[in-house]
């Protein structure tokens, strides 16, 4: 958009209305005119610019790597009975084998706990990388100039 100024002259009433020269004894009186100036603006639309966005996608093959967890149990016979005051045996880890106890209370002479099995759980981790198709999306933009009036009154 460009500001069109516009200037439009304009008399000034006062001087406009006494045009005549008079004569006042021997001297001449002669009107002096000045002009005024009015000036205006308004806003022309000369042009512009169009912005147009696209958007594009496109087929991709990633790999990324996927770990797959396993896990097999394995139950060992103990049979150990526990000593009185004995603390209870916790879980524990061996490598990638975590030992997890397993308790039941028997009735001897005197009640005691004994160790009936212990689980062994084999932990192990494999990593395979599998391709995979997904989208991927991009935008892109074009800045067109408008020159045309036409132009302007489409968008």
């Amino acid at each position: 958009m460009s500001q069109t100024t516009v200037i439009t002259p304009v008399m000034d009433k006062a001087i406009e209305a006494d045009k005549t020269v008079e004569l006042v004894g021997e001297e001449q009186v002669i009107p002096v005119i000045e002009e005024s100036l009015h000036v205006t603006k308004r806003v022309v639309e000369k042009g512009g610019f169009r912005v147009v966005k696209s958007v594009t996608t496109e087929e991709a093959t990633i790999e990324e790597p996927t770990i797959h967890e396993s896990a097999a149990v394995n139950r060992v016979t103990v049979n150990r009975l526990l000593e009185p005051g004995e603390e209870l045996p916790k879980s524990r880890r061996d490598g990638d084998t975590l030992i997890i106890p397993i308790f039941e209370e028997v009735i001897v002479t005197e009640k005691r706990m004994r160790v009936t099995e212990e689980l062994h759980i084999v932990l192990s981790r494999t990593e395979t990388v599998t391709p995979q198709s997904t989208t991927i999306r991009r935008e892109s933009v074009r800045i067109e100039p408008i020159t045309s009036p036409n132009d302007l009154q489409s968008t």
